[in-house]
């Protein structure tokens, strides 16, 4: 992933959504690597529409200063035990890390 600037860390599937953890280079454009990140996982699923496999944009947060990575990650690996998918975080086999995303 180097040759984009990015970096693809944590992530966790749900059935309806996804979450990651990206980290870019000054000339990374989220946005831009959503799209291609949707029209890439879109050529998975030969004859699904795109108009009903994926809303509209996207919703991301930017870690602060005063932000622990550690307590995000935690808040979204819970995602599936909120959800009622598994008893403990650690049970969900759509969770994983890519590379090691650091705070620096």
């Amino acid at each position: 992933m180097s040759e984009f600037n990015v970096a693809l860390g944590r992530y966790v599937i749900m059935p309806d959504h996804l979450h990651f953890f990206v980290r870019g280079d000054q000339s990374f454009v989220l946005g831009t690597w959503v799209k291609g990140l949707k029209r890439a996982i879109l050529e998975a699923f030969p004859g699904q529409s795109k108009a009903s496999f994926w809303q509209p944009g996207f919703f991301d947060h930017l870690l602060r200063n005063d932000e622990s990575y550690a307590q995000k990650w935690e808040y979204v690996r819970q995602n599936p035990v909120r959800a009622g998918l598994v008893k403990f975080a650690e049970d969900w086999p759509h969770q994983s890390e890519i590379v090691y995303i650091d705070r620096a």
